[in-house]
């Protein structure tokens, strides 16, 4: 019977992350995981089911929300900033160093999305990790950018980053837009149906809201993270690639596993960018189980 509790831990800038720890039966200590969602999105948004597939096969498992996410501190809320994410994060391995349950010599990460990104890059620069997996990520902001944002779009949206920037100096909180949204004269992050109905599932009250920081866009179209997967070897890396994304687009991704080095493991999947949390489930949660088994145990 796997054990779920609320846990947290402290950042930089003292701000608290929050999480939940899920324990395997059997006595300690485990190998363990640690996990986070991506862009905008919380530990509600379909990540627990992985969390307790790794732990009924016995991991230890940590899944935390972003900073200024969920359930997590810091201020503004709802604004995504990669590499105080990444930071954050190699606090999480941390604390997982520190719990009597965990044996500290096989620590591996799973990250999705945006969070599969940080997964990258985090494989690529913190050596306490024994493997990675890296689902749907994001490759490049910006050729993401160039598939999913018109051209006659662009200009409206860097006027937008100029204004936001603007009102920051003059002393005003950072501007907001919506994160998902089917009305073409709402700003927002997404527009597909898949990405809203993901977004707009069942959550817990005030766990989570339809907005997040005009900037967070900024910084998604400046974020890089495959530049560094030529370094994640000798870290054994896993992706789970969906052969029908186009949020973090499937050619970018396959492209980007080919300069990989080893040791490395593809598994492409049916479906779009949001199909391993839901009809694609079992196919990429075995897959990262099996790929955790061969390096943590």
């Amino acid at each position: 019977m796997v054990e779920r509790k609320d846990v947290a831990f402290e950042a930089d800038g003292g701000v608290t992350l929050h999480g939940w720890l899920f324990l395997p039966d059997g006595p300690g200590p485990h190998p363990a995981i640690t996990m986070a969602h991506g862009y905008a999105a919380v530990r509600d948004h379909g990540l627990e089911p992985f969390a307790r597939a790794f732990a009924e096969d016995g991991f230890v498992v940590l899944l935390h929300d972003h900073r200024t996410f969920g359930a997590s501190d810091g201020e503004p809320r709802q604004d995504v900033a990669p590499w105080q994410q990444i930071t954050d994060w190699r606090r999480a391995i941390s604390y997982l160093e520190s719990r009597p349950e965990v044996d500290a010599d096989r620590i591996g990460l799973w990250g999705t999305s945006y969070a599969g990104g940080h997964a990258i890059v985090l494989g690529a620069t913190e050596r306490r990790l024994r493997a990675v997996v890296s689902q749907v990520p994001t490759i490049s902001g910006f050729e993401q950018g160039l598939r999913r944002v018109a051209p006659d779009a662009v200009a409206g949206i860097e006027e937008s980053f100029a204004e936001d920037e603007r009102a920051q100096f003059r002393g005003e909180a950072p501007h907001t837009q919506t994160i998902v949204s089917s009305d073409p004269a709402v700003p927002a992050s997404y527009r597909s149906q898949e990405a809203i109905d993901f977004y707009l599932q069942p959550t817990p009250d005030g766990v989570w809201e339809n907005q997040v920081t005009v900037r967070s866009t900024r910084a998604a179209r400046m974020y890089e993270p495959g530049t560094w997967i030529t370094r994640v070897s000798p870290t054994p890396l896993l992706m789970v690639v969906a052969l029908n994304d186009t949020v973090t687009v499937t050619d970018l991704a396959l492209t980007a596993y080919e300069r990989a080095l080893e040791p490395k493991r593809l598994r492409m999947i049916p479906g779009g960018h949001f199909d391993p949390y839901t009809a694609q489930f079992d196919q990429a949660s075995t897959a990262a189980l099996a790929w955790f088994r061969e390096h943590l145990t």
